[in-house]
């Protein structure tokens, strides 16, 4: 696939990006650069190759769930400018 200068132009105006008439050709060698890697990705016999999330076997470390600090909820509570019941007041924004 092959775009002409026209259709660069159009893609530019609906992506909102103002090109001055000299990268109207550069951006056009690009842009027919990325269709041509696509053309030759989709090219490619995938057939009977699995999906995979990444492209080496890794495994994640993992961590034991455990809780590895208290409950400071007085100590945080005890230097709020205000609060009740447990929970922060806070100025109302919306109106």
């Amino acid at each position: 696939m092959s775009l002409s200068l026209d259709e660069v132009r159009h893609i530019a105006k609906l992506a909102r990006l103002e090109l001055a008439d000299g990268d109207v050709d550069a951006t056009q060698a690009k842009l027919n650069g990325i269709f041509g890697l696509i053309e030759e990705m989709q090219a490619v016999n995938t057939d009977g190759v699995e999906p995979m999330s990444h492209p080496q076997e890794l495994a994640q470390r993992l961590r034991p769930d455990v809780v590895t600090e208290g409950n400071r909820r007085e100590a945080f509570q005890a230097i709020a400018p205000q609060t009740e019941a447990g929970l922060y007041l806070v100025p109302k924004v919306i109106e």
